[in-house]
């Protein structure tokens, strides 16, 4: 472990710059919340009438971030209270940043780090916060989940969630839910065996390895050694990886290209697990899985959406959004062909990001962006009724304050509409990316820059500030 420090960027700029006015806030992993609703609840203080006047600061961090941050607020780092966002890097490097001025504040690095930076082996994973607030989770290329503190950025423990990470890659964002943090494992680009989709439970206080569900061998549990089950691949690889139901724990997951006969072999699937997952409680997959699995049009493209009630949605690389029943996916008997509504995508291509679903005047909202295009649905009378659409590319939105906000990663841009009409706001001067996505809160924004097919070791993390009143 290396642990590094740089103090004092910034300081011109942090004169100018006011502080919250309003209730501070935390936002501790993608998509906000469990669910994963990228959805805040807690207001942000930035507005329609305000969006103008933010101001633009570029902080390079050590790698890209091709993922979001998360955030902080009145923590102690270095024995001063900071409110801070904190970023895991492509190769693995996880930084601590300064909300006020953009200073780093540590920087952890893996062991091992040498040997994998520029090389395939990266992680797009977000962190996620410990409810504490004193710890945070982190993944790396090696394979592991770090435990690292808050207050210094030392590694508590490091456990292992695959047997071969050269091949097994931690390409979805980290959760947490009752003291476990739950982590997914898919493969690396061009779907090289041998490797297996799985989800993985470790105890946050111990870093014991509580319990694996396999997606290709289901039945058994453990890390498998790759090579031992005849199936390869299964990925779950989506960004939001396991998404949990917060009222029961429930575990919804969605594998990529891989064999499926509704027994051991999961492959183009969604999955509903216990809290703990050790057992399978739910199962879907289209009529056409082979099909999907023969042309790369992997379901698992994206994660399974919690619309509230009895509704999931579920899109992939084939263009399309699938509105599923929860009861009628139960148990553990194949279920093919049980959609109660299909929808395009934005653009009727494949579907990359995670969705955000907005409570709004009572009712609910689903808003999807993908390469050609964002759109809004509003739920009505258990079906998603098409509320309004545009041509502009965009990776997974986040909703706060009414705002929603969505990058473009190949023009570069982050555009601000109004969430219930689409009328666009602002658009927000910035670089290009890949899979990144923003986060909205404490009057600020945060957006990473960069592709990792571009192998840097050096990036830029935006952030957008109100200011001074």
């Amino acid at each position: 472990m290396k642990i590094a420090r740089r103090m004092g960027v910034g300081a011109a700029l942090v004169a100018a710059l006011a502080w919250t006015a309003w209730p501070q806030s935390d936002w501790t992993r993608f998509g906000y919340n469990a669910q994963r609703t990228s959805a805040s609840t807690a207001p942000t203080g930035i507005t329609a009438a305000n969006l103008s006047r933010l101001q633009r600061q570029q902080v390079q961090v050590a790698g890209t971030v091709d993922a979001s941050a998360i955030f902080l607020h009145g923590v102690t780092i270095e024995g001063a209270r900071h409110d801070a966002f904190f970023v895991t890097t492509t190769y693995g490097k996880t930084q601590a940043i300064d909300a006020k001025s953009g200073a780093i504040l540590w920087t952890y690095t893996p062991p091992g780090y040498d040997s994998w930076a520029g090389t395939y082996r990266i992680t797009n994973a977000t962190p996620v916060a410990d409810p504490s607030r004193e710890y945070l989770y982190a993944a790396s290329p090696d394979g592991k989940i770090q435990k690292l503190a808050v207050r210094d950025g030392h590694a508590v423990w490091s456990t292992a969630i695959t047997r071969l990470p050269e091949r097994e890659k931690i390409a979805s964002s980290l959760n947490f839910f009752d003291g476990r943090v739950i982590a997914t494992v898919g493969g690396y680009v061009g779907d090289q065996p041998p490797y297996q989709g799985h989800v993985a439970i470790v105890d946050g206080a111990s870093g014991k390895l509580l319990h694996v569900w396999n997606a290709l061998c289901s039945d058994r549990s453990g890390l498998l050694e790759p090579a031992s089950c005849p199936e390869q691949m299964a990925a779950i690889w989506g960004r939001a990886g396991a998404v949990i139901q917060p009222d029961s724990g429930d575990i919804f997951v969605a594998t990529g290209n891989g064999k499926w006969d509704g027994r051991t072999y999961w492959g183009d699937a969604l999955i509903v697990l216990d809290r703990d997952a050790t057992r399978m409680i739910g199962n879907y997959t289209p009529a056409n899985t082979a099909e999907l699995d023969e042309t790369d049009a992997d379901l698992g493209s994206t994660s399974p959406v919690l619309l509230g009630g009895d509704l999931i949605a579920q899109g992939g690389k084939d263009g399309k959004i699938r509105l599923l029943s929860l009861n009628a996916i139960r148990g553990t008997a194949p279920h093919q062909n049980h959609e109660l509504q299909i929808v395009s995508t934005p653009g009727n291509t494949d579907l990359f990001t995670a969705p955000a679903v907005w409570r709004h005047e009572g009712a609910r909202w689903l808003f999807a962006a993908d390469n050609r295009g964002t759109a809004a649905w509003k739920l009505s009378g258990g079906r998603l009724q098409a509320a309004w659409n545009n041509d502009r590319p965009g990776t997974s939105p986040v909703v706060a304050d009414g705002l929603l906000y969505v990058y473009d990663p190949r023009s570069g841009g982050l555009f601000v509409y109004d969430a219930a009409s689409g009328r666009q706001l602002a658009d927000l001067a910035c670089g290009e990316g890949h899979w990144n996505s923003p986060i909205v809160v404490d009057g600020m924004i945060a957006l990473p820059e960069g592709n990792a097919n571009r192998h840097r070791t050096s990036d830029v993390l935006d952030i957008w500030r109100l200011p001074a009143h």
